[in-house]
């Protein structure tokens, strides 16, 4: 149902995910909106890292509603406030997705609504 590609000719990506993912024809999609690393008890960790986990948590519990796990996700959009939060915030996604490894996108923003806020993850699953 999904095929990862990485083709040749174009440069290997720079950390563990594909080009793009395939989706055939007749699956369901999620459209999963951004988490932010905070508890359901509104408790909001210092660390990128410990961001990083609750949003994906976030994530599996809202898949989870769908039918679905982490394993659907075909695509991964993460934003990060800061340099220095890239390689927390990769650590996570790595250990949760492993080869073959969903599409994603990391970019660095100016900031969130709360400026505790280091991370925000959004997905998109298919199943």
């Amino acid at each position: 149902m999904l095929t990862h590609l990485t083709p040749a000719g174009v440069r290997a990506p720079f950390a563990a995910y594909s080009h793009a993912v395939e989706v055939q024809a007749g699956a369901r999609l999620v459209f999963c909106s951004g988490q932010l690393g905070i508890s359901p008890d509104d408790l909001v960790p210092e660390t990128a890292e410990a961001q990083a986990e609750l949003c994906f948590a976030a994530i599996a519990t809202i898949l989870a509603a769908a039918g679905m796990t982490l394993a659907n996700v075909v695509r991964i959009n993460a934003y990060v406030t800061a340099r220095e939060h890239m390689k927390p915030y990769m650590a996570v996604r790595d250990r949760l997705f492993p080869s073959p490894s969903p599409a994603s996108t990391l970019m660095i923003v100016g900031g969130f609504t709360r400026e505790a806020f280091k991370v925000e993850i959004e997905v998109v699953a298919a199943a």
